[in-house]
Protein backbone atom coordinates (compact mmCIF):
# COMPACT_ATOMS: atom_id res chain seq x y z
CA UNK A 1 0.00 0.00 0.00
CA UNK A 2 1.28 3.43 -0.72
CA UNK A 3 1.76 5.92 1.64
CA UNK A 4 -0.78 8.62 0.78
CA UNK A 5 -3.76 5.58 0.74
CA UNK A 6 -2.17 4.24 4.57
CA UNK A 7 -2.36 7.97 5.34
CA UNK A 8 -5.97 8.45 4.08
CA UNK A 9 -6.96 4.91 5.64
CA UNK A 10 -5.66 5.58 9.01
CA UNK A 11 -7.87 9.12 8.80
CA UNK A 12 -10.95 7.15 7.83
CA UNK A 13 -10.07 4.12 10.31
CA UNK A 14 -10.40 7.37 13.07
CA UNK A 15 -13.57 8.65 11.61
CA UNK A 16 -15.60 5.28 12.19
CA UNK A 17 -15.24 5.95 16.07
CA UNK A 18 -14.93 8.45 19.09
CA UNK A 19 -13.16 6.07 21.07
CA UNK A 20 -9.40 6.00 21.15
CA UNK A 21 -8.25 3.83 18.25
CA UNK A 22 -4.64 1.72 19.62
CA UNK A 23 -1.52 1.69 17.00
CA UNK A 24 -1.91 -2.25 17.42
CA UNK A 25 -5.37 -2.13 15.56
CA UNK A 26 -4.30 -0.20 12.93
CA UNK A 27 -1.61 -1.87 11.89
CA UNK A 28 -3.28 -5.22 12.10
CA UNK A 29 -6.48 -3.41 9.52
CA UNK A 30 -3.19 -1.96 7.48
CA UNK A 31 -1.38 -5.12 7.80
CA UNK A 32 1.76 -2.80 8.42
CA UNK A 33 3.74 -2.41 11.45
CA UNK A 34 3.11 -0.32 14.69
CA UNK A 35 6.69 1.56 13.56
CA UNK A 36 4.90 2.80 10.06
CA UNK A 37 1.22 3.61 11.90
CA UNK A 38 3.63 6.00 14.63
CA UNK A 39 5.41 7.62 11.66
CA UNK A 40 2.20 8.14 9.36
CA UNK A 41 0.26 9.64 12.78
CA UNK A 42 3.31 12.11 12.59
CA UNK A 43 2.96 12.80 9.52
CA UNK A 44 -0.84 13.22 9.73
CA UNK A 45 -0.42 15.60 12.41
CA UNK A 46 2.38 17.44 10.27
CA UNK A 47 0.02 18.19 7.77
CA UNK A 48 -2.33 19.70 10.60
CA UNK A 49 -5.01 16.73 10.60
CA UNK A 50 -6.51 16.63 14.12
CA UNK A 51 -5.56 14.00 15.73
CA UNK A 52 -5.06 13.24 19.55
CA UNK A 53 -3.23 10.67 21.55
CA UNK A 54 -0.38 9.31 22.14
CA UNK A 55 1.42 5.95 21.74
CA UNK A 56 0.13 3.56 24.09
CA UNK A 57 -3.46 4.70 24.65
CA UNK A 58 -4.97 5.53 21.30
CA UNK A 59 -5.98 7.84 18.72
CA UNK A 60 -8.42 10.35 18.06
CA UNK A 61 -9.51 12.56 15.03
CA UNK A 62 -11.05 15.59 16.13
CA UNK A 63 -14.52 16.79 14.86
CA UNK A 64 -15.50 19.42 12.01
CA UNK A 65 -12.18 17.48 10.04
CA UNK A 66 -13.49 16.05 6.49
CA UNK A 67 -11.95 14.65 3.40
CA UNK A 68 -13.38 15.55 0.26
CA UNK A 69 -15.10 12.83 -1.79
CA UNK A 70 -12.86 12.26 -4.65
CA UNK A 71 -10.43 10.91 -2.28
CA UNK A 72 -12.56 7.64 -2.24
CA UNK A 73 -10.98 4.78 -3.01
CA UNK A 74 -11.57 1.84 -5.98
CA UNK A 75 -13.58 -0.21 -3.00
CA UNK A 76 -15.34 2.71 -1.87
CA UNK A 77 -16.54 3.68 -5.14
CA UNK A 78 -17.68 0.08 -5.56
CA UNK A 79 -19.09 0.24 -1.84
CA UNK A 80 -21.37 3.72 -3.34
CA UNK A 81 -22.12 2.17 -6.82
CA UNK A 82 -23.61 -1.29 -4.80
CA UNK A 83 -25.60 0.36 -2.62
CA UNK A 84 -27.18 2.72 -5.01
CA UNK A 85 -28.06 -0.46 -7.75
CA UNK A 86 -29.64 -2.15 -4.64
CA UNK A 87 -31.63 1.20 -3.68
CA UNK A 88 -32.65 2.07 -6.78
CA UNK A 89 -33.90 -1.31 -7.92
CA UNK A 90 -35.50 -2.34 -4.34
CA UNK A 91 -36.35 0.85 -3.10
CA UNK A 92 -39.52 3.45 -3.42
CA UNK A 93 -39.29 5.85 -6.25
CA UNK A 94 -38.42 8.48 -3.21
CA UNK A 95 -35.09 6.73 -2.27
CA UNK A 96 -34.78 5.38 -5.79
CA UNK A 97 -34.50 8.75 -7.15
CA UNK A 98 -32.51 10.47 -4.12
CA UNK A 99 -30.08 7.52 -4.16
CA UNK A 100 -29.41 8.41 -8.09
CA UNK A 101 -29.02 11.81 -7.33
CA UNK A 102 -26.04 10.86 -4.54
CA UNK A 103 -24.68 8.90 -7.68
CA UNK A 104 -24.14 12.10 -9.97
CA UNK A 105 -22.87 13.66 -7.01
CA UNK A 106 -20.32 11.79 -6.21
CA UNK A 107 -19.53 11.24 -10.24
CA UNK A 108 -18.93 15.13 -10.65
CA UNK A 109 -16.24 15.40 -7.79
CA UNK A 110 -14.30 12.11 -9.00
CA UNK A 111 -11.00 12.64 -10.67
CA UNK A 112 -11.13 11.40 -14.44
CA UNK A 113 -9.57 8.43 -13.80
CA UNK A 114 -11.90 6.89 -11.24
CA UNK A 115 -15.05 7.65 -13.31
CA UNK A 116 -14.88 4.34 -14.72
CA UNK A 117 -14.87 2.59 -11.64
CA UNK A 118 -18.57 4.20 -10.84
CA UNK A 119 -19.59 3.83 -14.17
CA UNK A 120 -19.08 -0.03 -14.68
CA UNK A 121 -18.70 -1.22 -11.02
CA UNK A 122 -16.72 -4.68 -10.41
CA UNK A 123 -20.30 -5.27 -8.13
CA UNK A 124 -23.15 -5.83 -8.81
CA UNK A 125 -27.02 -6.85 -7.52
CA UNK A 126 -29.75 -8.70 -8.61
CA UNK A 127 -32.16 -7.50 -10.56
CA UNK A 128 -35.39 -5.25 -9.09
CA UNK A 129 -38.25 -7.13 -7.94
CA UNK A 130 -41.59 -7.26 -10.27
CA UNK A 131 -43.39 -4.04 -9.08
CA UNK A 132 -45.58 -4.54 -5.61
CA UNK A 133 -48.88 -2.47 -5.09
CA UNK A 134 -48.68 -0.43 -1.72
CA UNK A 135 -51.63 1.44 -0.59
CA UNK A 136 -49.21 3.57 1.71
CA UNK A 137 -46.49 5.81 0.66
CA UNK A 138 -43.07 5.31 2.48
CA UNK A 139 -42.02 8.64 1.31
CA UNK A 140 -44.80 9.64 4.13
CA UNK A 141 -44.07 7.00 6.60
CA UNK A 142 -40.10 8.06 6.74
CA UNK A 143 -41.95 11.40 7.67
CA UNK A 144 -43.50 10.63 10.55
CA UNK A 145 -41.03 8.68 11.86
CA UNK A 146 -38.75 11.77 11.45
CA UNK A 147 -41.47 14.01 13.06
CA UNK A 148 -42.15 11.07 15.95
CA UNK A 149 -45.42 10.50 15.27
CA UNK A 150 -48.13 7.69 15.88
CA UNK A 151 -50.15 6.49 13.10
CA UNK A 152 -53.25 4.44 12.62
CA UNK A 153 -53.52 1.34 10.43
CA UNK A 154 -55.95 -1.68 8.99
CA UNK A 155 -53.62 -4.42 8.78
CA UNK A 156 -54.36 -7.70 7.11
CA UNK A 157 -51.98 -10.90 8.54
CA UNK A 158 -50.96 -13.67 6.27
CA UNK A 159 -54.23 -15.73 7.55
CA UNK A 160 -56.26 -12.86 6.10
CA UNK A 161 -57.33 -11.48 9.60
CA UNK A 162 -57.75 -7.60 9.52
CA UNK A 163 -57.04 -5.82 12.71
CA UNK A 164 -56.77 -1.79 13.65
CA UNK A 165 -53.66 -0.69 14.97
CA UNK A 166 -52.05 2.20 16.62
CA UNK A 167 -48.35 2.11 16.34
CA UNK A 168 -45.62 4.12 16.76
CA UNK A 169 -43.52 3.45 13.56
CA UNK A 170 -39.46 3.35 14.13
CA UNK A 171 -37.69 1.76 10.91
CA UNK A 172 -38.50 1.04 7.39
CA UNK A 173 -36.75 -2.36 6.43
CA UNK A 174 -35.84 -3.01 3.23
CA UNK A 175 -35.70 -6.95 2.75
CA UNK A 176 -34.73 -8.92 -0.55
CA UNK A 177 -38.69 -9.58 -0.93
CA UNK A 178 -40.51 -7.28 0.93
CA UNK A 179 -40.91 -3.48 2.35
CA UNK A 180 -41.30 -3.78 6.13
CA UNK A 181 -42.26 -1.38 8.79
CA UNK A 182 -40.98 -1.76 12.29
CA UNK A 183 -43.15 -0.44 15.14
CA UNK A 184 -44.45 -0.40 18.99
CA UNK A 185 -47.96 -1.63 18.70
CA UNK A 186 -50.12 -0.46 21.16
CA UNK A 187 -52.86 -3.45 20.73
CA UNK A 188 -50.02 -6.15 21.18
CA UNK A 189 -47.48 -4.03 23.56
CA UNK A 190 -44.32 -4.90 21.66
CA UNK A 191 -42.32 -4.37 18.54
CA UNK A 192 -43.99 -5.68 15.75
CA UNK A 193 -42.81 -5.64 12.02
CA UNK A 194 -45.90 -4.87 9.71
CA UNK A 195 -45.24 -5.54 5.74
CA UNK A 196 -45.97 -2.92 3.46
CA UNK A 197 -48.19 -4.53 1.29
CA UNK A 198 -50.31 -6.04 4.43
CA UNK A 199 -51.34 -2.40 5.49
CA UNK A 200 -54.59 -1.24 3.61
CA UNK A 201 -54.93 2.23 4.95
CA UNK A 202 -53.22 4.31 7.07
CA UNK A 203 -54.05 7.67 8.77
CA UNK A 204 -51.34 10.00 10.10
CA UNK A 205 -52.29 11.26 13.56
CA UNK A 206 -51.11 14.45 15.44
CA UNK A 207 -49.81 12.52 18.43
CA UNK A 208 -46.46 12.11 19.34
CA UNK A 209 -44.90 9.64 20.32
CA UNK A 210 -44.78 9.77 24.14
CA UNK A 211 -40.64 7.78 24.51
CA UNK A 212 -37.55 8.98 22.36
CA UNK A 213 -37.74 6.98 19.32
CA UNK A 214 -33.76 6.70 19.30
CA UNK A 215 -33.49 4.70 22.80
CA UNK A 216 -36.64 2.89 21.15
CA UNK A 217 -34.68 2.05 17.61
CA UNK A 218 -31.52 0.58 20.37
CA UNK A 219 -34.34 -1.22 22.60
CA UNK A 220 -35.68 -3.01 18.95
CA UNK A 221 -32.23 -3.76 17.81
CA UNK A 222 -31.66 -5.46 20.95
CA UNK A 223 -34.09 -7.75 20.60
CA UNK A 224 -33.36 -9.24 17.10
CA UNK A 225 -33.50 -12.73 16.82
CA UNK A 226 -36.44 -13.08 18.61
CA UNK A 227 -38.95 -13.44 16.11
CA UNK A 228 -41.94 -11.51 16.47
CA UNK A 229 -45.63 -11.70 14.60
CA UNK A 230 -47.63 -8.84 14.00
Amino acid sequence: MRKADRLFQIVQILRRTARPVTADAIAEELETSKRSVYRDIAALIGQRVPIRGEAGIGYVLEGGFDLPPLMLTADEIDAVALGVQWVAGHADPALARAAKDVLAKVAAVLPEEMRGFLEDPSARTPPAWDPVVHRVDAAELRGAIRAARKIAIHYTDPSGTGTERTIWPLVIGYLDSARVLIAWCELRKGFRTFRLDRIDAVTFLPDRIPSDPGALRRKWRATLGMPRTA
